[in-house]
This record gives structure tokens, sequence and C-alpha cells, in this order.
């Protein structure tokens, strides 16, 4: 990056770029997503367990995902110019 394009985004005030808002909203967004796929799997009746808490979804793909955000974001404020 040339010494020119340095002070110009230095003179702008904003420590990210457009890129990086990008990639935190796409992180945001992939973070959502995984704490949507854990939720769910409650029992109709309080006092009958319900196994379905027990599946691939919550308890493997979901972390994953949830994770990955986690990844993206902190790729996001740790990105340079």
């Amino acid at each position: 990056m040339s010494d020119k394009n340095k002070t110009a985004s230095a003179a702008d005030g904003f420590a990210f770029t457009r890129s990086n808002y990008m990639w935190l909203i796409a992180g945001l967004g992939i973070l959502v997503m995984g704490y949507i796929l854990m939720s769910g799997g409650k029992s109709e009746d309080p006092k009958v367990f319900s196994e379905a808490i027990f599946n691939f979804r919550r308890i493997t793909l979901a972390p994953i995902v949830v994770l990955t955000g986690y990844g993206t974001i902190f790729y996001a404020f740790m990105k340079g110019r």
C-alpha cells in the first residue's frame, strides 16, 4: 500500500475499511445462523426428557458454525488495510 493511501485513510478517521466491515457483517451473519441452528429441542411436557437435544445439528454442527463466525469476526478486526 502506498503512503498516499495510508495518509488518506488515516485522515478519514476510520479504523476500518469497507472490506473490514463486510467481513464483520459476514461474521455476524454466520454467528446468528449458528445460534439459530443451536435452538430448539425442548420437550412438550417438562416432566418427560426429550432426546431431541442430542442430535448432530445441536451438538456438532451449531458449535462449529458459531466458532467459524467468531473466527470471521476476529479476522475482520485483525485484517490490515
